[in-house]
């Protein structure tokens, strides 16, 4: 790692910084720290409470990490996958909810890719070896379709086709509250919280984002909420969450983005990847998969009607 600070992380702790940006826990970069593997401006870190200034070259040696993170990139059978459609190029796949996509911080075993490894080792040697064959990602908490690249080829065409929009991506969520309109367009750019790292925000110096939403359904009782379905443009990180919580209607379930209620309990944001529409991204023949809201969802929406 090799990063100018940036303003907004100006005043903030070392440790937490190279957390930020490298996805390395905080509980390993004080590791890095006591080994002396951290610097600022060419000089080695000795405390991982020492806050950085804007400009100043932050610098961490994450070989050994790596290497750890590498041997845990291994297929792990027992990881169920839910796989919907497969050929020489291209898996789609149900995410359950709960289960992370990617090996990071935090969760070095376990995850949807060590599942698939287990069962398609090519893709070992697709696109970003720390997540190969993911183009795209559904949080922790989020179940529903996922894309994933089986061979080179495919990765660069569903990378080009995500990057122009022409992925049609389908979520249905359920927010507090009754919307205004009907349907319409959230654009409003999403950037990381300055005081909160890990969390995003709306910002004016964040990244483009476009979230398309129409109300299916509404509900006054036990609580008022809406059905909505979303349609992305873009794919910012927890982009329908953010988006839903800046227009003060934020997805039921959503602790860290203010949408966990008592009256309506629910174990993880109501938030579900219903529909993919692509073309294959080697044939070119249309493509289009849906999923059913699974069991925790739709026992929630049943006590709604």
């Amino acid at each position: 790692m090799d990063e100018l600070i940036p303003a907004t992380l100006a005043g903030q702790r070392i440790d937490r910084v190279v957390s930020m940006i490298t996805g390395v826990s905080r509980a390993e970069v004080s590791a890095l720290v006591a080994d002396g593997k951290v610097m600022i401006d060419g000089d080695v870190v000795t405390s991982r409470s020492r806050h950085v200034v804007e400009g100043q070259r932050v610098e961490a040696d994450l070989a050994d990490f790596m290497a750890n993170a590498n041997l845990a990139m291994t297929g792990e059978p027992d990881v169920s996958v839910n796989v919907v459609y497969a050929d020489d190029d291209l898996l789609v796949i149900d995410k359950p909810p709960g289960l992370v996509v990617h090996p990071g911080s935090g969760n070095l075993d376990g995850t949807l890719v060590q599942g698939l490894l287990a069962r398609y080792p090519e893709i070992a040697d697709v696109g970003d070896p720390d997540r190969p064959g993911i183009v795209h990602r559904l949080d922790k908490g989020t179940s529903g379709l996922l894309l994933v690249a089986r061979s080179p080829g495919a990765y660069v065409a569903l990378s080009a086709q995500l990057k122009a929009h022409e992925v049609e991506r389908r979520y249905l969520t359920l927010v507090w509250g009754q919307l205004d309109a009907l349907n319409g367009m959230i654009d409003a750019p999403i950037g990381r919280s300055a005081r909160e790292p890990t969390r995003m925000t709306v910002s004016a110096k964040g990244k483009e984002a476009r979230t398309r939403y129409e109300v299916i359904a509404t509900f006054s009782d036990p609580v008022e909420v809406s059905l909505l379905e979303c349609r992305l443009e873009t794919g910012r990180t927890h982009q329908i969450r953010v988006h839903l919580r800046a227009i003060d209607h934020p997805v039921v379930g959503d602790v860290r983005y203010g949408g966990s209620k008592p009256s309506f309990p629910v174990d993880r944001p109501w938030l579900h990847a219903a529909a993919l529409r692509l073309a294959h991204p080697i044939s070119g023949e249309p493509l289009a998969f849906d999923s059913e809201l699974p069991a925790d969802l739709r026992s929630g929406l049943e006590k709604l009607r």
